[in-house]
This record gives C-alpha cells, structure tokens and sequence, in this order.
C-alpha cells in the first residue's frame, strides 16, 4: 500500500487594516496576528508538525506568519499561491514529488477552508469538519492525511486529522 502523506493547511494570522492605503499583497500582521503565530509555533513544535515541504503564498501577511510559526521543512514563497483558487493549490500539490511524504500551505480564505472541505471525506471529528464549513479563521490550522501519491489527491480522497485554532489554543 502507497505510504501515508499528511498535508497542513494554514490560513495566515490576523493581519492589520491600520492602513487601508497599503496594497492587499503587502498587508502585514496585526500585534494579533503575531501573538496567534506564536501560539501556532508553540502548537506545531509541541504536536511534533514537521512538514518536509512549506508552500507559502508571497503575500506579506502570509510570510510573516510562516516566519512566526517557523515550522520545520524546506520553506517555498510562491507568487502563484497568493489569490490563487482551490484548483490551483490543488493542482499544485498533485505536481509535488511522491518523494515528499508531508507538505504545508500557508495560503488565504477562502481557498483553504475550501480546500479542506472538498478534500476531506470523512474526520476524526464530525464537529471538526462541522467547525471548518461554519468558519475557517485566521490562523486555523487543519492536517489532513491521505494515502497514495499527491497526484492522487482529489476531492474525497482525504481525512481531517485534526482543526486547531489559535483561540482554542490560547486555553491550554
């Protein structure tokens, strides 16, 4: 049987409107958005999360998330994921190579929450998967495991392992 490959889908962290002259591209982190990286860095090293591979958007506030959370793996900015549509972040992890057992994406709503309800069939939760189509908020953070290769992954073939947020995170 193919091996098991996890996938971690990340929305970026709260990011500011104090400036609503800066181009969205270059929106950065709001002292929020910081604090909840934090608490993700804390979340992702103690859950042992440990992507080979990080596709982040080239946004600045999802750059400044992924330098917050600081996951381990070989870190892609790619301009392509910013504004980009589930499909095409589906399409882009089906090209990755079967030689990547784990990936992440830190990418924008509401692809990911998109992304996680087409792909996961079934969770270890149902209020999990109830919790991710009611809301997707910044900074939420789903792992969905899947067997066979990435260019198999497709609508269903997925389970939603586990759906953290940084607010529920805050209470440990």
């Amino acid at each position: 049987m193919p091996p098991n490959r996890v996938l971690y889908l990340l929305r970026h962290a709260k990011s500011s409107w104090d400036d609503p002259g800066i181009e969205d591209h270059e929106r950065p982190l709001a002292p929020r958005g910081r604090r909840a990286a934090r608490v993700l860095a804390d979340h992702v090293h103690s859950a042992g999360i440990m992507p080979e591979l990080v596709l982040c958007s080239s946004a600045r506030r999802t750059r400044e998330t992924l330098e917050g959370v600081d996951p381990p793996g070989q870190w892609q900015i790619e301009s392509e994921l910013y504004a980009a549509s589930p499909g095409t972040v589906l399409a882009r992890l089906q090209s990755l190579p079967d030689d990547v057992r784990s990936a992440m994406v830190v990418g924008h709503n509401p692809t990911m929450q998109v992304l996680v309800l087409r792909l996961a069939a079934a969770a270890a939760s149902e209020a999990d998967l109830e919790e991710v189509q009611r809301k997707f908020p910044t900074g939420a953070l789903a792992t969905l495991t899947f067997e066979g290769g990435w260019s198999e992954l497709a609508p269903g073939r997925a389970r939603l392992a586990s759906y953290v947020r940084p607010r529920q995170l805050e209470g440990r």
